[in-house]
């Protein structure tokens, strides 16, 4: 084969050792981490010096280190021996990050004291290494979500790196991988926080959280900003002060919601938010791309997905519907029910926190990276169910080259059985699927093609037709 093309064939199990370069970028990248861990620990460092440091370190070490193990290899995806690590085969590496994980997002969301977020006075430790970069954008110290917020995007875009080093062969998955790591850089992170410097809002939620327009990812939309109809936002994004950005915001928030979201993914499916702009799904596609194998491709894995996306989006209707109602009727209760204490507050602590933060992220080594995506997200959940019934796009297969290697079902973060429907010559029309054509990346043999066509062709006859006729074209 010549080194030109794309190498699509199954290597040894066993990749080489990393040379002097990789592990030179490794060191520097752990060098960053490093900060990080003194910094928690409250060794006296100083900031404005060591922040940027920590930062550089972590995205420029991971760069070079995905950059010198990918572009020495040729092209194309192989068996890189994902079920011989630890990390990435559920072995004692993967608990122990997955327990450090979720011990982080439960110190995050209710022990912010932890990680060195001080309510009044100067932030200690992991807090306070990001307090310089919080004043210079918005004139404040830091909080736990500044930090965190900080974090999650170096992650987007140190790890996006490698998955572009990786996937270099393949053009969809080039521009989608720049698309999400744009989307969390400049419309998740860098505009919400100037937002925040220019009209900053002193009203506080019951929880003691600073509130304002600018106060969520202006990218996200409800269901999934499933505060969006709070009191407190909508009071903020009415307000004199802020106007007109608060009712710009407002009014095109709704907007993508009612016409937006369903057009677009009526278009192109789903995957223009999920695989393109979710923050959720960013993350999910660099940081989690090792796990992606891990998702169950079991028919009772299917089942519980559908049941427990669907109840989701039931109760974030419901809750959203009582909390309009309590906001324009002004009252705080309804059928003798508290709003806050009985719809509110359950869906932040069980579904807000719980399942896309310690599960959805912390979970990733042992159930794969799309765990939220796949069984929680109300958003994917309310286009997913266009995308199943009234949508332009599919995943089409021609059935008569595929050889069952199965790379396909493999890599399907979402845990579909992409093999099946490849073998039987069917177009691949699922709500869950979110576009992100990895199996058409790692498919041998150019099996998949993810396409928008006619809307009334997505479930017609293959193109290639096996059976008593032997082989022919369908009409």
């Amino acid at each position: 084969m010549s080194t030109t093309e794309p190498n699509l064939s199954i290597s040894n199990p066993h990749p080489e050792d990393t040379d002097v370069i990789q592990k030179v970028a490794l060191v520097v990248a752990c060098f960053g981490v490093l900060i990080l861990l003194a910094a928690w620990a409250n060794v006296a460092l100083d900031a404005a010096i060591f922040m940027p440091i920590a930062i550089i370190s972590m995205i420029g070490g991971t760069t070079v280190y995905g950059a010198r193990s990918y572009l020495k290899q040729p092209e194309g995806i192989k068996n890189n021996g994902v079920w011989h690590f630890s990390l990435t085969s559920r072995g004692a590496f993967a608990w122990a990050v997955g327990i450090l994980l979720t011990g982080f997002y439960i110190l995050l969301y209710w022990f912010p004291g932890y990680v060195g977020f001080v309510q009044s006075g100067e932030n200690q430790g992991l807090v306070a290494l990001f307090d310089p970069l919080s004043m210079a954008i918005k004139g404040r110290p830091a909080s736990q979500w500044f930090m965190y917020g900080t974090l999650y995007t170096i992650a987007i875009l140190a790890l996006g790196m490698k998955f572009i080093f990786k996937y270099r062969h393949n053009r969809y998955q080039l521009i989608r991988t720049i698309s999400v790591m744009i989307a969390q850089l400049v419309f998740a992170y860098t505009i919400p926080e100037i937002l925040a410097a220019l009209n900053y809002n002193d009203v506080t939620t019951t929880a003691g959280e600073y509130a304002g327009y600018y106060d969520a990812d202006i990218k996200n939309v409800w269901p999934l900003d499933y505060d969006f109809f709070y009191s407190y936002h909508l009071d903020a994004m009415q307000e004199e002060a802020y106007q007109p950005v608060g009712m710009i915001y407002l009014i095109a928030g709704m907007a993508l919601f009612l016409v937006g979201t369903p057009v677009l993914t009526y278009l192109i499916g789903k995957r223009w938010y999920c695989s393109w702009v979710c923050g959720c799904g960013g993350l999910a596609e660099t940081a989690g791309d090792p796990f992606r194998h891990l998702s169950s491709k079991k028919l009772g894995a299917w089942k519980l997905e559908r049941w427990l996306i669907h109840s989701v989006m039931i109760f974030v209707f419901v809750m959203t519907a009582v909390t309009l109602y309590g906001y324009f009727t002004g009252t705080s209760s309804v059928f003798g029910l508290d709003i806050y204490s009985k719809f509110q507050k359950p869906y932040g602590f069980f579904i807000g926190a719980i399942f896309s933060g310690i599960i959805g992220v912390g979970f990733y080594p042992m159930l794969g990276n799309r765990v939220w995506c796949r069984f929680g997200c109300p958003m994917a959940g309310y286009m997913g169910i266009i995308q199943r019934f009234k949508s332009k796009f599919r995943i089409t297969t021609n059935g008569g080259q595929c050889i069952s290697c199965g790379n396909c079902s493999t890599y399907c973060e979402q845990g579909i059985d992409v093999r099946a429907y490849a073998q039987k010559g069917q177009n691949i029309v699922r709500a869950s699927c979110v576009g992100c054509g990895v199996c058409s990346a790692v498919c041998p043999r150019g099996v998949l093609k993810l396409e928008n066509g006619p809307e009334e062709k997505r479930y017609d006859l293959p193109p290639i037709i096996i059976g008593n006729e032997s082989v022919k074209i369908s009409d």
